[in-house]
């Protein structure tokens, strides 16, 4: 599930130095003031922004619960966040938003749920549920 307006940022970066010999040749010239960092490119809002926050949101809860149940696949979980992250997160603040909202799904269910039960069993599978209507809506709507 990636959707095609993911795209990569190339960096060219230029290295010129003159030869040893000819450096030593060379009359010293004072260094030009260093320049300012330019500012970062503004964050283009993503049209499905909205959706990919509650997919994180929602395996936040699937790692808790699935973790609080005991079930051996229960980091796998994590690894499909962070690997949403790394796909979709093209900036600091995207990235910072898209982990927000896992923790938040993590975090929101801890006091209500203590044990796993039956109920927490039923959260999972709703979730679940939700998370791949989610998944499955974004690769339709917004191609990959």
């Amino acid at each position: 599930m990636r959707p095609a307006l993911i795209a990569a940022c190339a960096a060219l970066a230029v290295a010129a130095a003159a030869p040893h010999a000819a450096a030593q040749q060379r009359p010293r010239t004072p260094a030009p003031p260093a320049q300012q960092p330019a500012e970062p490119a503004p964050e283009l809002p993503l049209i499905y922004e909205p959706q990919l926050m509650r997919l994180s949101e929602a395996l936040g809860v699937i790692a808790y619960m699935s973790q609080l149940c005991g079930d051996a696949a229960s980091d796998a979980w994590r690894l499909r966040a962070e690997q949403l992250i790394e796909a979709e997160a093209l900036t600091q603040a995207r990235r910072e938003r898209l982990a927000g909202a896992f923790n938040r799904g993590f975090a929101g269910h801890q006091a209500a749920h203590r044990t796993c039960a039956e109920r927490s069993r039923l959260v999972i599978e709703r979730q679940l549920q939700q998370a791949r209507e989610i998944a499955k809506d974004i690769s339709n709507r917004f191609g990959g």
